[in-house]
């Protein structure tokens, strides 16, 4: 962030009083500008038995197999975007049945939820960010084409709860891996 949003002016990043991280502070008016993790909200929609992946039509994983899901709006209820996020990518209605996972992904600035869900008549189709959809069953998961860890360790959590038939909310985190320095 380089200039205001409320006046135009530049801004610098400082520790305005009474706070205890950086932030963007406008040189002229003032304003903190806060930047807040971004939330994505989708779901884990099963068909008899089978579960349905949408491959991504856009970057970043192009070509990849995930989860219905995307950034939630404002103004809409994490059940809300879900709904929407798998409407718009996999063309397909769905009964929500519950929160299954929420995963911080703190080195991205970004909180991803999942909740299960059932197809609406088992209808569905590719939306303009997929370039098909599918459902798979269990076996026939193509794990090495799986978009992002979130979407993995949904998935990986979905058949352990499916196969023990117990579902469980999950809370998760996946932090991004130390590099040969210690560093994360």
């Amino acid at each position: 962030m380089k200039y205001c949003s409320t006046c135009g002016h530049p801004v610098e990043q400082r520790i305005p009083e009474g706070d205890n991280r950086h932030r963007y502070v406008c040189v002229s008016c003032e304003t903190i500008h806060y930047q807040n993790p971004r939330i994505i909200a989708g779901t884990v929609p099963v068909w008899e038995g089978k579960i349905l992946l949408c491959k991504r039509a856009i970057e970043p994983r192009y070509g990849y197999w995930t989860l219905p899901a995307g950034f939630m709006e404002n103004a809409e209820t994490t059940i809300e975007a879900a709904a929407r996020e798998t409407r718009e990518e996999a063309l397909a209605e769905v009964d929500i049945h519950g929160l299954f996972s929420i995963i911080d992904v703190p080195h991205i600035n970004q909180v991803h939820m999942f909740y299960r869900a059932t197809l609406i008549e088992g209808r569905f189709g590719a939306g303009e960010e997929s370039l098909e959809s599918r459902l798979f069953a269990v076996e026939d998961i193509p794990w090495n084409e799986i978009s992002f860890p979130t979407v993995r360790k949904t998935l990986e959590l979905f058949l352990e709860d499916m196969k023990a038939e117990n579902y469980q909310v999950h809370l998760k985190d996946i932090r991004r891996p130390m590099s040969a320095s210690g560093k994360a």
